[in-house]
């Protein structure tokens, strides 16, 4: 895309990339669509990468367009920071702070920030000036679209977990009836003392009972 789309053009767009977002089953599936229609849809943009600041140091990179983002994100960042309280940070490819080598046009985008970790959509350039205000505007709205369908992909991926430890403690509740000769209300009980006793978590305390059976 060589310039801002507009109008019909921008919404048509932006409707395309939210459903190629949602559309994705997995979180890191949702990561690596979002850096690969960062380049598609931003003007300008060659390279994209998600990354995590934990800390407000330690950096993790969770998904990229090729591996001179990875590279570059090596280099000085100290941009990000503002990150923190401003959902956009440009860098325009002039010497100033968060400039990369080889890669001198920056555009930070805030996808979500708490108070351990930030997480943050870059698309990068060679070229000086190559985003301008329009572009850091699409990008925000885009963000915005790519922050949802990971809400989305979250709450569905927390839900199947539950699901799954659900079963699970189902299925060693009822082993412990079995061999306690027990009903569900004192196995469960007994389920939940033993991992109070242990320090351990009910679920994986479920699938060490569970386990030997499941084998058999």
């Amino acid at each position: 895309m060589t310039g801002f789309p507009v109008g019909f053009e921008l919404a048509e767009a932006l409707t395309a990339a939210a459903r190629e977002l949602h559309e994705s089953t997995t979180l890191d599936a949702t990561l690596d669509a979002a850096v690969r229609l960062a380049v598609h849809l931003l003007p300008g943009a060659e390279h994209a990468g998600v990354f995590e600041i934990e800390g407000g140091d330690s950096l993790r990179t969770v998904a990229w367009t090729d591996d001179i983002v990875r590279e570059a994100e090596t280099a000085d960042r100290l941009h990000w920071q503002r990150l923190w309280t401003s959902p956009v940070v440009h860098v325009t490819g002039d010497g100033q702070d968060g400039e990369r080598p080889g890669l001198r046009s920056v555009l930070s985008m805030r996808l979500r920030a708490d108070r351990r970790r930030l997480t943050v959509l870059t698309a990068y350039a060679r070229a000086p000036h190559a985003f301008d205000e329009q572009a850091a505007r699409l990008g925000r709205l885009f963000t915005e679209h790519v922050r949802l369908a990971l809400n989305s992909v979250t709450v569905r991926e927390q839900l199947t977990e539950a699901m799954r430890t659900r079963d699970l403690i189902g299925q060693a509740t009822g082993v412990l009836m079995e061999r306690l000769d027990i009903d569900a209300e004192a196995a469960f009980a007994s389920l939940v003392r033993a991992s109070q006793r242990e320090n351990i978590k009910l679920r994986d305390l479920a699938r060490r009972i569970v386990g030997p059976t499941e084998k058999n």
